[in-house]
């Protein structure tokens, strides 16, 4: 493997990066009074503008049951709604509410001021390298989320069958 210009091993760069990353949205959830689950599923339907239940239910791997759960808890906790979907009232479109969401750019203020901080010290064609990746990495995330959600969901439906936890 190739040495990064600064010294050190990619993989332990890489990993330590992903673990930061990790981190600030769990101590992010944690003072939105969220849990990780209900952060990111937060996070979905705001960049999204919303999102039907079972849309919800397939991005975050939840089953419909927990889904309808994790709705009620944002619902409770003030950060979104549910509203009839104007193109098919027989449709309940999961919504962010607006003053909630400025209360979630108060929680990530500090993670984008240093990240901000961050990105000034790179040239505009470094940057344009920096978001090419992260354009091209979200999906590629996103895909070995799911091959893990796959290998596990055997383990789990056998672990449901017996009331055991593996």
């Amino acid at each position: 493997m190739a040495t990064p210009s600064r010294g050190g091993d990619e993989h332990v760069i890489f990993r330590q990066y992903l673990d930061a990353v990790g981190l600030q949205g769990l101590a992010s959830a944690e003072a939105a009074g969220l849990h990780g689950s209900e952060w990111y599923a937060l996070s979905l339907i705001a960049a999204e503008g919303g999102l039907t239940s079972g849309e919800l239910a397939t991005r975050t791997g939840l089953t419909t049951g927990a889904t309808t759960r994790l709705i009620d808890r944002l619902e409770r906790a003030g950060y979104a709604r549910r509203a009839a979907d104007p193109q098919d009232r027989r449709r309940v479109i999961v919504e962010p509410v607006p003053d909630a969401l400025a209360r979630i750019e108060q929680v990530v203020g500090p993670a984008r001021r240093h990240i901000a901080e961050v990105l000034s010290r790179y040239s505009p064609e470094q940057r344009a390298v920096l978001f090419d990746y992260f354009e091209q990495a979200a999906p590629a995330f996103r895909a070995a989320t799911e091959e893990i959600r796959k290998a596990v969901a055997p383990r789990r439906r056998r672990a449901a069958r017996t009331g055991s936890d593996g």
